[in-house]
């Protein structure tokens, strides 16, 4: 096991507790990455918060299946919970502390302080390095899946397709005839102009000194680009080039561009909206726009340094990598974003590789629960552009029937993610 972060704990806790032996391997506390102050294992290096609470969320139902699963990281979540609302927060100190004497007292897992600069060679191994993979490991690992391997994450937010204003967007594709691909926002020039002002006003996540090494023109956030002058985006992303409001008949000053992201149309990716604008900024600005008052975000925009695989290319629904079976990539490295989420990567891994271990067919999660969800997208997302994705309701499973209020459509699929979870947890019980 390489990397002892929330995923890697996870999975050495769920493989030790089935009886298969576990050595966890990392460089702490010699050796750390430009985040990591702490020498304890599973150190939150960025919020406290693992986010909404409630099973409206689908992190929230993802949470509660972990812990019917048997969790350690919401063991420690739950025994280290800080009042935060309707967010489950920890302190962070007794969290890391907590999973780090259970993994030490664990007479099935062996801990070992070694930088690993190459992949196991182990028949059964399970890479859990994490965003922030020591560069010659990163190497290692870029040489066996090849081009399909990342190092710099420039996410878009993504919104729920039935909250955008259908009669505000307009379908087309630049300079085509016809119904187009994309969901077009027309910008008259006083809109556009207000929407560059709110952006140059506003305060961004600062950058980690390793994040700021890295930062290219190929990325730039929507922010950086709207201070390098008032027309840099209806340039850019924002061009409308090709476009008409079939409502005016006239080309708007500006356009923002929503794209499918996933093959229902549940959710639309904001084209080339990466941000590092603080998530209050980030509702705020953005639902100003024309047809996204009522906007519903499935996940917000970022920048930053981030290992991870192209999971659709290179990643078999168990998580091993095509190329080297046996050798299982969990977490963050896999393709999701999020500690939860990365947790959960690790519970599966784990599953995983203890009937590998076992020498039985390995059992997955269904598609209608939240945990099956990830790996769907993980398996199904576009490996033409496949990017992290936090938990949410627009990857799970389709239900027939299900109610067209939000709220009450969520509540239908917490509820039978659920019940169909039940069925699997007692197949994968230790």
């Amino acid at each position: 096991m390489v990397g002892a972060g929330l995923a890697g704990c996870e999975a050495a806790f769920q493989l030790a507790r089935r009886g298969v032996p576990v050595r966890l391997v990392d460089m702490k506390p010699a050796e750390r990455s430009p985040a990591h102050r702490s020498a304890h294992l599973a150190e939150l290096v960025c919020s406290n918060s693992l986010r909404a609470k409630d099973l409206g969320h689908a992190v929230g139902l993802l949470k509660e299946e972990m812990r019917r699963l048997g969790s350690l990281v919401m063991e420690a979540a739950d025994a280290c919970a800080v009042p935060a609302g309707r967010a489950l927060a920890v302190d962070r100190d007794a969290f890391a502390r907590h999973v780090t004497e259970r993994i030490e007292a664990h007479p099935g897992i062996e801990t070992a302080c070694e930088r690993v600069d190459r992949l196991p060679d182990a028949p059964l191994a399970v890479l859990a390095s994490g965003p922030l993979t020591a560069p010659a490991l990163a190497a290692d690992l870029e040489r066996v899946v090849g081009r399909a391997l990342a190092f710099y994450d420039a996410i878009s937010p993504i919104v729920y397709a039935d909250s955008v204003d259908h009669g505000v967007a307009f379908r087309a594709s630049r300079w085509e005839d016809g119904e187009g691909d994309y969901l077009n926002l027309p910008l008259e020039r006083a809109e556009y102009e207000a929407f560059v002002d709110a952006l140059v006003a506003a305060d961004p996540v600062p950058l980690h000194a390793a994040e700021a090494r890295l930062y290219f023109e190929g990325c730039l956030p929507i922010e950086e680009m709207a201070r390098r002058g008032r027309d840099t985006l209806a340039f850019g992303p924002m061009k409308p080039a090709g476009l008409r409001d079939p409502r005016s008949g006239r080309r708007p000053a500006a356009v923002v561009q929503l794209r499918h992201e996933d093959k229902r149309g549940v959710l639309y990716n904001l084209v080339g909206f990466q941000t590092r604008l603080r998530i209050p900024d980030q509702q705020r600005i953005l639902r100003a726009l024309p047809g996204l008052h009522e906007a519903v975000f499935a996940r917000y925009g970022s920048v930053h340094r981030n290992t991870y695989v192209n999971a659709p290319a290179c990643l078999a629904p168990t998580l091993e990598l095509r190329a080297r079976p046996g050798l299982y990539v969990t977490g963050q490295l896999a393709g999701v974003e999020g500690y939860v989420e990365s947790a959960a990567l690790g519970l599966l891994a784990g599953l995983f590789a203890a009937a590998a271990f076992r020498g039985e067919p390995p059992v997955a999660p269904p598609a209608s629960t939240a945990h099956g969800a990830l790996l769907r997208h993980l398996r199904e997302g576009d490996a033409r552009r496949f990017q992290p994705m936090n938990a949410n309701f627009g990857l799970f499973a389709e239900l027939l029937g299900a109610p067209r209020e939000r709220r009450a459509r969520n509540a239908a699929l917490a509820a039978r993610a659920l019940d169909d979870l039940g069925r699997f947890a007692a197949r994968v019980a230790p």
